[in-house]
């Protein structure tokens, strides 16, 4: 690991490993089990440690086709996982785990061309499954990140698989390249490909409030927002996070709430005041179903067997 100019500095903590590109700083935690925290140009992205997801709030039609008695699994899995740092490469060399006193012997000047960290995900289903993400950071400071889910034979459909960002402040407005609308994998034939500009972070205002705001086959999405948690630091302009497709297209939603807070309102007055962002990348999600009336159950075509492996990446720039 040479101390080099264009390379990222690395900062090997007692609880976590520090990247440090031209523009950009991401702080790998191992005690919180994940990427904790994401500044670009000094502004933190992140409330809280990215994970992934399991379950998106149920739908009308989920709840008449009795689905969430079905896979209610997936919602301890969601919220109950355990994750643990798997390895660590420095340009492709894999590095002993650097918690004390391991990580006394660096000094904190420390830089390379490529840095990479896999976590895994232990979830608390019957069978016991796992998932892995894997996050590789460049030297102009690009971050992939590359989910895997191991199927097992036995486990439940699952109603979602993706990776939550939760973001300290609520969104401006967001910009992204995919189809029209809301769409879901069985509800997109009416949506025209093209880039979109939608203001705020608006919600589909159901009755109950279920599931929303999902959208499919997104080349690239680009969240843009003017506050900070921070009260002392005045914004005049706005700022920009990307997530842009690599091999695949990916679904996204881009929401004030997360999946477990729609599905505890049974009114949308109940919801909480909007305060965040959460933005779900999403490689697999499962149509919403009711061909010939709410409760008619999803085609096969669009659902997601627990059984096999489910695997996407992307980019965040």
């Amino acid at each position: 690991m040479e101390n080099t100019q264009n390379k990222l500095n690395l900062i090997f903590g007692d609880v976590g490993l520090g990247v440090h590109g031209p523009d950009h700083e991401y702080l790998f935690s191992y005690d919180k089990k994940g990427l904790e925290s994401i500044r670009i140009d000094g502004r933190e992205w992140l409330l809280e440690p990215v994970k992934p997801i399991f379950w998106r709030a149920t739908t009308d039609n989920d709840r008449g086709a009795g689905f969430p008695q079905k896979v209610a699994s997936w919602l301890g899995a969601d919220l109950f996982q355990t994750g643990s740092v798997k390895t660590i490469w420095v340009d492709q060399q894999i590095l002993e785990l650097p918690l004390p006193p391991v990580n006394n012997k660096y000094n904190g000047d420390e830089s390379a061309q490529e840095v990479a960290i896999l976590y895994e995900y232990q979830l608390p289903v019957q069978p016991q499954t796992k998932v892995e993400i894997l996050y590789q950071v460049n030297a102009i400071g690009q971050l992939k990140v590359k989910a895997h889910y191991f199927g097992q034979k036995g486990l439940p459909e699952l109603p979602v698989f993706g990776v939550r960002f939760m973001i300290p402040t609520l969104t401006n407005r967001f910009i992204y390249t995919g189809l029209s609308g809301e769409t879901y994998p069985d509800r997109k034939q009416g949506g025209q490909f093209g880039t979109y500009h939608v203001q705020g972070i608006p919600v589909t205002p159901y009755l109950i409030p279920q599931d929303n705001g999902v959208h499919m086959e997104t080349q690239t999405v680009t969240l843009e927002r003017t506050s900070t948690k921070n009260n002392v630091e005045p914004v005049v302009h706005p700022f920009e996070l990307t997530v842009r497709k690599t091999k695949q297209p990916f679904a996204f939603s881009c929401l004030p709430y997360t999946a477990a807070e729609l599905e505890n309102a049974t009114h949308q007055e109940e919801l909480p005041l909007p305060r965040k962002t959460v933005l779900s990348i999403l490689g697999s999600v499962r149509g919403v179903g009711g061909i010939d009336s709410w409760g008619a159950e999803v085609l096969p075509d669009y659902r997601i067997s627990g059984e096999i492996d489910h695997e996407f990446e992307f980019m965040l720039e």
